[in-house]
């Protein structure tokens, strides 16, 4: 009897002309995860078009602008997102656990997790971003609602509009507010500026 051969075929990820990458596409280039933020078709008199694109990779953070060319063909990144619970901060080393499996722990370090801890409590359910079975980065909401636990009283005389003072969050992350805002009140922060986007609840 002749015997059976069991042959393996690997996928090959979709390619993306140049003119398909377009902003929320993730792509792949030397190696590394790339979220498209921005594109924009060009095309000169009597040149062919090309794609501006402006792409943050992922692992990094770091955002770079680079124009396609119609030659150009990239990979789409096989990207996976999971949920992960931020334990706590030691010593540059953020420790992390399955949501509903604590005693499996790991840590990442502060280039993977950028300012997380400035914007998001402990214990916080938070996003992971999943490359090729390794977390890149940890996806922060872009607001977040913290509480004031340190804040100095208005300065008397000084009602002008643009009048800011120093305040204190209960994550240790301090920030201009306007003179208004009180110990206790709880605010909601930008955390791509880490500014003062407004009060949501008075203490």
């Amino acid at each position: 009897m002749p015997q059976l051969q069991i042959i393996f075929y690997s996928i090959p990820m979709a390619k993306i002309e140049y003119s398909n990458v377009t902003p929320k596409k993730t792509v792949t280039m030397n190696g590394d995860p790339y979220l498209v933020l921005s594109s924009n078709i060009a095309k000169k008199d009597r040149q062919k078009a090309s794609n501006n694109v402006r792409m943050k990779n992922l692992r990094t953070g770091q955002v770079i602008e680079k124009t396609l060319h119609q030659s150009d063909v990239l990979e789409e990144a096989d990207i996976s997102k999971k949920e992960v619970k931020y334990l706590y901060e030691n010593r540059g080393e953020y420790w992390f656990c399955e949501p509903n499996n604590p005693s499996a722990r790991f840590h990442l370090s502060s280039e993977v997790v950028g300012h997380l801890n400035n914007f998001v409590p402990e214990n916080s359910l938070v996003e992971a971003v999943v490359f090729n079975d390794k977390i890149m980065s940890i996806t922060t909401p872009i607001k977040v609602e913290l509480k004031v636990v340190e804040s100095p009283d208005a300065v008397k005389g000084n009602t002008s509009s643009g009048a800011t003072k120093e305040v204190t969050l209960s994550t240790g992350f301090v920030l201009q507010v306007p003179q208004f805002i009180n110990k206790g009140d709880v605010i909601a922060v930008n955390t791509d500026t880490g500014e003062y986007s407004a009060r949501v609840d008075k203490a």
